[in-house]
């Protein structure tokens, strides 16, 4: 096999964003699943795919389908990967990857039983100008890292009927937004040691910001900022005893960063050439893991995941943010 057969599960705009970056790099998708033969047959023809299905169910039988990439909201993640694992498919999912840790263990184990490949699809972790960016980190240029810091901020739909603002879609800024500084985070610092989180919800009861001050090993400390009621900067920095990098806005998409020593002088100027929106990095990655047996992972490894919705559990239990499935869940 030279590649994998990619299906795609939902038809919203990030699934377009995706398979047109799939066309881009050449990739070989050949499926598409909807809840209605409709929409599947007009994303096929949008993107020349050549099996449409008016289920889900049917795109994860579909033989000649490898990998399935889910792209509906985060509340339907859990069901819908676990639905492509259990035919046998290797999963891409969306983030947030699931609505808590809880579901996404309940993922990472039946992948590991069946030995496929289930990955989230933070994006942002294959882009060039991050790739760079942890090469200058392994190189030590930045000394010992102190502070990083970062914001994603976007002025999104007020309707309290909007699935960004519904509790019972698993609505609110932190999941949504919230999740890309946590997981650069991660990235950079490793797990937290303490969280500390403050939010404002709104009517719903779905938060509209959220600020997080981390703590991390060797006492590095972290600050996060999302909201779904303003666009802020959009810009994250690392800083270290010996340089700083500058991401400049949008800085979880393809951007470009500075090296800046701490006289000011600029070491080194890194700008992003990606063709498309720089989705199919994280696609190229999951066949090399699949090619090469690395079930877990390694740029965002499942364990790492599955900590990371765990952080964000915490923090909307600090904030007082509790999904009605959940509620369901626990009686």
């Amino acid at each position: 096999m030279t590649g994998l057969r990619w299906g795609i599960l939902a038809t919203g705009g990030i699934a377009a964003s995706f398979a047109s970056d799939l066309r881009t790099a050449g990739l070989d998708l050949v499926a598409v699943g909807s809840r209605s033969q409709e929409s599947a047959d007009a994303f096929a023809a949008r993107f020349d795919i050549p099996h449409a299905h008016a289920s889900y169910e049917a795109l994860v039988a579909d033989p000649d389908v490898d990998i399935i990439y889910v792209g509906t909201p985060h509340p339907m993640h859990h069901e819908n990967a676990r639905l492509a694992l259990e035919h046998g498919k290797h999963v891409i999912a969306e983030k947030a990857f699931t609505l808590n840790r809880a579901e996404a263990e309940d993922l990472q184990r039946l992948a590991a039983e069946k030995g496929l490949l289930v990955t989230e699809a933070m994006w942002t972790r294959y882009l060039p100008h991050m790739v760079r960016i942890r090469e200058i980190i392994a190189a030590g240029t930045l000394g010992e890292i102190r502070v990083v810091s970062a914001d994603h901020t976007q002025l999104l739909p007020t309707d309290p009927a909007h699935r960004l603002n519904d509790l019972e879609l698993g609505g609110g800024a932190l999941l949504d937004l919230g999740i890309y500084p946590i997981s650069f985070v991660y990235d950079i610092l490793g797990a937290p040691t303490e969280v500390r989180a403050v939010g404002r919800l709104i009517e719903t009861g779905a938060d509209a910001e959220v600020a997080t001050v981390m703590t991390h090993e060797g006492g590095a400390i972290s600050t996060t900022l999302s909201s779904s009621r303003g666009a802020g900067p959009n810009a994250a920095s690392i800083v270290g005893t010996a340089a700083r990098i500058d991401i400049d806005r949008v800085w979880y998409s393809p951007t470009s960063f500075r090296v800046v020593l701490p006289d000011g002088t600029v070491q080194e100027e890194y700008v992003s050439e990606v063709e498309g929106r720089g989705m199919q990095y994280q696609a190229l990655n999951a066949e090399r893991l699949v090619r090469e047996g690395i079930l877990e992972g390694d740029i965002l490894p499942i364990a790492e995941t599955v900590a990371i919705m765990g952080t964000l559990d915490e923090i909307r239990s600090q904030i007082g943010v509790r999904y009605p499935r959940e509620e369901a869940d626990h009686g």
